[in-house]
């Protein structure tokens, strides 16, 4: 397609977030003897983005970039895959914990500078951890350190240009019938626009996996779409059960906490090495970021088409009379269960990433698997099931009264399909490595 702005790969931004106090990640993981760096420093990133109350849309690119510079520290040792973005090898003897140390605490340090106390406590205990590899002096350990810190920087200074931070004329979208415009109670401008025009992590651009344009005022899937949202996803008087209310506002949370949270502790039920934690994690994040990406290019494309459908449930019930379809009757005083972001309805923002996000885990591991999320605020949920997960996730959008189950159903496929790539195009086993696990 040639609608959206093309722009080329390669990205970051300083990130000022609020100040919270951190969960003490590395205490909690000083008492195992050996403890796996890549899913310690994991659930340090899971807990900042907690502590900092970070928003959802900003959450991917930060996750990719954390998990990027993870990956190609420990993997610009290992050379078992090919890598992301750093191409060079590590010193002879580094040490391959002292590299994922220090790769997460200096990529965490430059996204969250007001986490600096925090970090800097979780990064000297992490260190503290680790032995002096064989009596060399410090030697391995030292080269480590040197290497993750310079693995993060550069990674660092290839997002700080990715146009995610650059200024943007705000968007409102327009006034034609069906075309989103600022909704209620704010009537702000789309939010997080930048990540319509930021460059990829692993995708060729932001077009590659575009879905199609969305139903039209008069079909009949727009109509089911109308009427399921309107009955379901109001905020009195609507015909969810109680337990569809309290997964709306449970799944209305961070969905990079949701499902870094997943990974994680379905990692270590499984008993990943540190290098297969490694890819798994960077595979998710990168999955996540790039589907986000292009889920925002979508919406900032069909939000400016004054023919394409994309406005919100609150603005569409109340305005039904004037949308030329006998089927759906006007509500002025509809109003959705959560607050509608301010930002296109089509495509979905977090159908898309439980989409991407499930089939990374999907495509490795196998039957149940238990996992307990958080969302702020909300009682924790606990999970034996992938599958139910996602579906859950995606069907809060419509029990919230902010999407409809068409643009969820391809929301959450984009998502999918853009897994798939990335999984089968980045960190690929390079041929003649055999399987060596020595995590020093």
């Amino acid at each position: 397609m040639t609608h959206h702005i093309h722009i080329a790969k390669r990205v970051l931004v300083g990130f000022a977030t609020a100040a919270v106090v951190l969960s003490s990640s590395a205490a909690a993981f000083a008492s195992a003897e050996q403890p796996d760096q890549v899913l310690e420093w994991n659930q340090i990133f899971i807990d900042t983005l907690i502590a900092t109350n970070t928003a959802n849309s900003s959450s991917q690119r930060l996750g990719a970039i954390v998990q990027t510079a993870v990956f190609d520290a420990y993997n610009g040792i290992e050379r078992r895959y090919t890598p992301i973005f750093v191409e060079s090898g590590a010193p002879r003897g580094a040490s391959r914990r002292a590299a994922v140390i220090a790769a997460a605490y200096t990529a965490l340090a430059g996204l969250f500078p007001s986490r600096a106390p925090a970090l800097g406590a979780s990064y000297a205990a992490s260190l503290a951890q680790l032995s002096d590899d064989g009596g060399d002096g410090g030697q391995s350990k030292e080269r480590g350190i040197a290497w993750g810190t310079e693995v993060a920087r550069a990674v660092l200074a290839w997002r700080a240009t990715d146009g995610f931070s650059a200024a943007y004329p705000p968007f409102t979208g327009g006034t034609a019938v069906g075309q989103w415009r600022p909704t209620p109670p704010g009537f702000g401008a789309m939010s997080a626009q930048g990540l319509a025009f930021t460059a990829m992590f692993v995708l060729t651009n932001n077009t590659q996996f575009d879905p199609r344009p969305p139903r039209t005022l008069g079909s009949a899937v727009y109509t089911a779409d109308f009427n399921a949202v309107k009955a379901l996803g109001r905020r009195t008087g609507s015909m969810r059960t109680d337990d569809q209310t309290a997964l709306a506002l449970f799944w209305d949370g961070n969905a990079s906490v949701h499902w870094n949270q997943a990974a994680n502790q379905i990692a270590r039920a499984n008993d990943l090495s540190m290098s297969d934690s490694s890819r798994l994690l960077a595979v998710l994040n990168v999955a996540m970021a790039d589907t986000a990406l292009t889920t925002w290019s979508g919406k900032r494309f069909y939000g400016g088409v004054p023919t394409e459908v994309t406005w919100r449930p609150v603005t569409a019930i109340p305005l039904a009379g004037a949308d030329g379809n006998p089927d759906t009757a006007a509500d002025p005083d509809w109003l959705p269960l959560i607050t509608t972001p301010s930002h296109p309805e089509y495509p979905a923002g977090h159908p898309s990433l439980n989409g991407a996000a499930a089939t990374i885990l999907l495509g490795r591991f196998e039957g149940p698997q238990t996992f307990t999320l958080t969302t702020i605020g909300q009682p924790d949920r606990t999970y034996t099931s992938i599958a139910q997960a996602r579906s859950d996730g995606d069907n809060a959008r419509v029990w919230g009264g902010m999407h409809y189950p068409s643009t969820v159903a391809i929301s959450d496929g984009e998502g999918e399909a853009i897994a798939n790539y990335v999984n089968r195009n980045s960190m690929q086993r390079l041929h003649g490595r055999n399987e060596d696990d020595d995590d020093r």
